[in-house]
């Protein structure tokens, strides 16, 4: 049987990992040095594990490298705060960066920024969230991405699922915010490991990225199809989320649930069986990755290639 959670504990979790502050910026780096460039990483929700991670794994690495460039690490405070992104990458601009290696909060809404920064002769490097290609034409953009094949990552964890359902068990999607891209690959790629194993999608909805939001969707769709059998949450923060609706519902043995993105926070709901399976995008490489592409263009004319990182499904076998 699985373990039954403590509802407000998994709530609240990470709730004081950010301060009420919109944004937050460190510099990393000795005193500036007129050889070395400055390289900006320019985050998401700072409220995430995912990205404090991502935060750390940068710091880490200009450690190692302080010879070779500073760094300036930003975020904002939640997941749809747009405007804010935006004015991070101008306030990068007016602070004359060499680089910006960003995680768009929305695949469109920031390419006008970033096509600032480009005028500027800054170095864009794309990572986690792949921009728009679309919008990049229009503004005559070419940036590179960085990041790992979401569709697959999603299939992926979503089969995983499906060995442990039956042919025509009903299943539900917490998607991420829709305009992004890696939350509209996910859901297709969700999409199509239950479409392949026969099951029945019955509700699709957005949780926005967001723990809090995650509940109350959850508990909605619970109430709506109470036969649920299972629920795929396009990130882990929704997977908390979920699985403290679930939980409060009763149903810890009805309903499985699987995430996306491996953060320390969901660790313990999998080793208990409250939660299957996430996929592990290695976030403390992802902004490395970018950093060194970013570092690449800087010494070099020649245009770079997009890259595509690893993802790993996380059971409990593999974090035990």
């Amino acid at each position: 049987m699985r373990q039954t959670l403590k509802f407000p504990a998994a709530l609240l979790y990470l709730s004081v990992a950010i301060s009420c502050a919109d944004s937050e910026q460190t510099a990393q780096g000795s005193a500036p040095g007129a050889d070395r460039p400055t390289i900006a990483l320019v985050m998401k929700s700072l409220a995430n594990e995912f990205f404090v991670t991502m935060a750390d794994g940068a710091r880490a690495h200009q450690e190692l490298n302080d010879e070779r460039y500073d760094l300036v690490i930003n975020g904002i405070k939640n997941e749809v705060d747009l405007a804010q992104q935006v004015a991070l990458i101008d306030q990068m601009i007016a602070s004359n960066v060499d680089a910006i290696v960003i995680s768009p909060a929305d695949s469109k809404a920031v390419v006008p920024a970033l096509a600032r920064a480009e005028t500027a002769g800054i170095i864009i490097i794309n990572i986690d969230n792949r921009l728009e290609k679309d919008i990049l034409s229009e503004y005559g953009l070419t940036i590179p991405f960085v990041g790992p094949d979401n569709f697959l990552g999603a299939e992926m964890v979503g089969t995983h699922l499906a060995s442990k359902l039956a042919p025509g068990d009903q299943v539900a999607i917490l998607e991420g915010v829709p305009t992004a891209f890696n939350s509209q690959r996910r859901t297709a790629g969700f999409r199509k490991a239950m479409k392949d194993a026969g099951m029945n999608i019955v509700a699709q909805q957005s949780a926005q990225w967001d723990q809090t939001m995650a509940v109350t969707v959850t508990a909605a769709i619970l109430v709506q199809h109470p036969d649920l059998a299972a629920i795929l949450c396009s990130n882990d923060n929704m997977a908390l989320g979920a699985a403290a609706a679930v939980s409060q519902a009763g149903k810890e043995d009805q309903v499985q649930i699987v995430g996306f993105d491996n953060i320390s926070a969901l660790h313990d709901l999998i080793r208990g069986g409250n939660v299957l399976a996430t996929i592990d995008q290695h976030a403390d490489l992802l902004a490395v990755y970018g950093i060194e592409f970013a570092l690449e263009a800087l010494q070099s004319d020649l245009p770079l290639e997009d890259k595509t990182t690893p993802v790993d499904l996380i059971t409990g076998t593999s974090i035990e």
